[in-house]
């Protein structure tokens, strides 16, 4: 991935500049080696503002979930998300950006990189030097990146709900979001291994989402399902959420921020090509949300003879989460089945997962791996530049590391500090056990 130059990565990033684009790649918006301060000041404002929308993502993870558990387990959720996404501020920070962008700094070449804090541009940059820092600020390209990783550990927070503990949980957020985000991501993003092969991920429906959801699947099978959730004669129990205006919020809030997830991973705003290419990027993401949510929407009627509110929800993510590896090069047509086919998915997903008794409380893993997973193997059908080998071997390589790394941080953290609150606690619900407070006192247990 092209980046910014900054003190730790300058060589590299000169030499990325004459890459090919595949993830997240400014792409032609880069025309000259000293970009005109009108560039500089449109890209840097496309990273704030497109960071301040997956920004906005965070409360909508946080309404989503809060709407889709039992209101005895609402405070634990919301705590949760927003501990969450200040630990990865920190992480990010202290570890995981030189990780995830070294430079000429690898450890191992292509596979592990540096280590080292952020650092960022002078205060009261001058135009005059700003060439040093490629086509836009240090700080909008870090404020950027830290919002993808937030949303990774996101991602987890909902499927591990209502038995898990509140500080086993953060310690891996800790991990995953100082180490695995960052090792992985920088295999493609950083120049690495998977750069070198070709492997092309616009805006991460492996880096970001598959990564989540390994996470999350590995932490779930650890963890075990919620009491009562499945039956000795193999039945799914339905456990409803607590607050479907809530979930609605909050996936409207995800798509809103979507448009900043994706079309901000264009980089650039500083020239027609690239504001041409931003526009697109933003109809194809509402088009690929808007299949998603009518597949779920008719194949529900059609299964169930009534349609499902959750699982249009999801539909309307799964399609998002599909159409962010190649946001760009479909058209509006295309852009549309790409994310039915992710509405599909969730649909046959959710009950898939209940059959072999994995508990998602919030359907994070159909959303965010499956789609993610097809979304990426989709590339290739609208970008002449990708290759179904290339894709199908970053699938398996982040997957491969993804769920050996959680699962050796979610069984050592078990073996320590334990995963699960206990019986009394999970029947009486997270916020009283853990956290000694309701999100709604005034109304009885649900």
């Amino acid at each position: 991935m092209n980046y910014l130059k900054t003190k730790i990565s300058l060589a590299a990033v000169m030499a990325m500049m004459a890459m090919p684009s595949f993830a997240q790649d400014a792409g032609d918006a880069v025309a000259t080696a000293v970009p005109t301060d009108s560039v500089f000041v449109f890209n840097t404002l496309l990273f704030l503002i497109g960071g301040v929308l997956v920004f906005w993502m965070a409360a909508g993870f946080a309404m989503l979930e809060a709407g889709l558990v039992r209101s005895k387990n609402v405070t634990m959720q919301l705590t949760k998300n927003i501990a969450l996404f200040s630990f990865a501020a920190i992480t990010y920070y202290v570890i995981g950006y030189v990780l995830m962008y070294p430079g000429d700094g690898w450890m191992i070449d292509g596979w592990l990189g540096a280590l080292g804090v952020a650092i960022l541009e002078p205060v009261g940059l001058a135009a005059a030097d700003a060439d040093a820092y490629d086509y836009a600020s240090t700080g909008s390209d870090y404020f950027f990146q830290l919002m993808f990783v937030a949303t990774t550990a996101s991602i987890v927070s909902g499927t591990v709900a209502e038995r898990i503990k509140l500080w086993p949980f953060l310690i891996f957020v800790i991990v995953l979001t100082a180490l695995i985000y960052p090792i992985q991501a920088s295999w493609s993003w950083g120049a690495g291994v998977l750069d070198a092969a070709g492997f092309s991920d616009f805006a991460g429906s492996t880096i970001v989402h598959s990564v989540g959801g390994w996470a999350a699947l590995t932490g779930a099978i650890i963890l075990g399902p919620r009491l009562g959730k499945y039956t000795k004669e193999g039945r799914t129990v339905p456990m409803p959420g607590s607050n479907l205006a809530l979930a609605t919020l909050g996936t409207f809030i995800l798509w809103l921020g979507w448009f900043g997830f994706n079309g901000g991973s264009e980089l650039a705003l500083g020239g027609v090509d690239s504001a041409a290419n931003v526009s697109r990027i933003f109809a194809n993401t509402n088009a690929a949300a808007a299949g998603g949510a009518v597949a779920a929407l008719i194949l529900t009627q059609l299964l169930y003879k009534k349609p499902d509110l959750t699982m249009v929800l999801n539909g309307a993510l799964a399609g998002l989460v599909s159409i962010t590896a190649e946001p760009l090069a479909p058209g509006l047509g295309s852009a549309l089945l790409i994310g039915m086919i992710g509405g599909v998915i969730v649909v046959f997903a959710v009950p898939f997962l209940d059959r072999l008794k994995i508990d998602d409380v919030v359907g994070a893993i159909p959303v965010h791996l499956i789609a993610g997973i097809w979304g990426t193997l989709a590339v290739p059908l609208t970008n002449s530049d990708a290759s179904f080998g290339a894709q199908i071997y970053g699938i398996v390589l982040v997957g491969a590391f993804t769920i050996v790394a959680s699962l050796v941080v979610w069984v050592v953290i078990k073996a320590t500090m334990g995963l699960r609150v206990d019986e009394e606690t999970e029947i009486n619900g997270l916020d009283m056990g853990e956290l000694g407070m309701e999100a709604y006192p005034d109304f009885g247990k649900g």
